[in-house]
């Protein structure tokens, strides 16, 4: 059984639009697999398709020069339209002009291109292609993915209510999530030393090609310690001037390979929320892992876990990501609150001229609890609502003017 994404049903109604189709996400998130899924829904209604990929050797004399690709698309659909699918378009030099290129020839073609979270990709495809392309981003499966797939798919519509009446059977899955993560390869196999094998061939191919070869980073060692404190520290801000100390390296190699990480799709960072720039701190960001099974791994903590009370700053990462899936479609953005002194609420939801606090809380809760934090928070702001997520609470109480939510992290699936 395969894993159906959600980004789909996205790419299939933008099939009609000339813009390219711009898949971006970490290497081996399924990038490939959903493409070859494209291409055969296209394939049963009919429709001409041509698939090449710069991971194989044989379509590199396509990519020579954009004349070299128009003679390959034209002798397989001649003057008929056609949808082309290109795979790992990060791995040809100069790719943005290259295919700004193509798409200003106004061929009578549909573009649909893959490439993992480069540099190259995410900021020179990214110039030369505006105006002509929208990004589809695609994570490793998430919590959602993860359950419909764990379940077989039965209840699709009302996953929600499945997990509420089997309350074991949910917490069970989502500790072997937070244990494992979402990297495709990883989900599907099915022991522990599997697991382990795989996503060791994932992260090293991360190290080898995207930081290596493609970012030309000379202290591979280096990255590779920054990425276990990193992962050792998630949900805590970033003192890169404390990390150059400890890896070795000066302060700017530290914010080198920050940006590098974050923009490779390994990391990301959360900024801090304020409105008062001299009582509350505003510089530092917190890092979270985009992947809970990679931060395991570079932690060396990959399928550990037993109980949540051992996960703490880990359910704290998958409440963060759960968070930014719920808000992709919305105008938000997303935050943390850290008073100087000592104040602070794991994550803030911006819309707006509005603000919802989230505060994250990796056990079972019995009764209502709002901590001092939430609670200042809410004196200092008087928001419309706050969240207190938790694995098993939904109950509601007002502070206030403010309705404070207590709400089991399914609620955010």
């Amino acid at each position: 059984m395969t894993i159906k994404r959600y980004l789909f049903d996205d790419l299939t109604a933008h099939l009609g639009k000339k813009e390219i189709s711009l898949i971006v996400g970490p290497r081996q998130a399924g990038k490939t697999t959903l493409m070859r899924r494209l291409q055969d829904h296209l394939h049963k209604q009919g429709e001409k398709t041509l698939f090449l990929s710069l991971d194989f050797e044989r379509d590199h004399p396509f990519f020579m020069s954009q004349a070299a690709l128009i003679d390959r698309v034209r002798l397989e659909f001649g003057s008929q339209k056609g949808h082309v699918f290109i795979d790992e378009i990060q791995r040809r030099e100069n790719a943005g002009l290259f295919l700004k290129g193509i798409y200003d020839m106004d061929l009578p073609h549909k573009f649909i291109i893959s490439g993992s979270g480069s540099v190259e990709l995410k900021e020179k495809i990214h110039e030369s292609l505006a105006g002509r392309k929208r990004v589809f981003e695609l994570n490793t499966v998430s919590l959602r993915e993860f359950l419909q797939f764990k379940t077989g798919y039965k209840y699709e519509d009302r996953i929600g209510e499945y997990l509420k009446l089997n309350r074991e059977e949910a917490l069970r899955l989502l500790m072997e999530y937070m244990n494992f993560g979402g990297y495709p390869r990883v989900v599907l196999e099915e022991t522990l030393e599997q697991k382990l094998g795989t996503i060791d061939e994932i992260y090293r191919s991360y190290i080898e090609k995207d930081i290596a070869f493609l970012l030309k980073v000379g202290r591979i060692d280096a990255f590779s310690n920054l990425m276990r404190l990193l992962a050792g520290q998630i949900g805590n801000m970033i003192n890169v001037n404390e990390l150059s100390s400890t890896l070795g390296i000066s302060a700017q190699t530290v914010k080198n390979y920050l940006a590098y990480a974050e923009k490779t799709f390994v990391c990301r960072m959360t900024t801090p929320y304020f409105s008062n720039i001299r009582k509350e701190i505003s510089k530092a960001p917190v890092v979270y892992f985009h992947d809970l099974g990679l931060r395991n791994f570079a932690a060396r903590g990959f399928g550990r876990y037993a109980m949540f009370s051992e996960t703490g700053f880990l359910f704290q990462n998958l409440v963060e990501r759960l968070l930014r899936e719920r808000m992709r479609c919305e105008n938000s953005s997303l935050g943390y609150w850290r008073t100087k002194d000592g104040a602070e609420v794991d994550f803030v939801i911006s819309r707006g001229t509005g603000s919802i606090p989230v505060e994250v809380k990796s056990r079972e809760l019995r009764n209502r609890e709002v901590g001092r934090p939430l609670r200042s928070f809410i004196g200092r702001y008087e928001p419309k609502e706050a969240w207190v997520v938790n694995l098993s609470l939904a109950d509601e109480e007002m502070i206030g003017k403010t309705r404070v939510r207590f709400m089991p992290c399914f609620e955010l699936v």
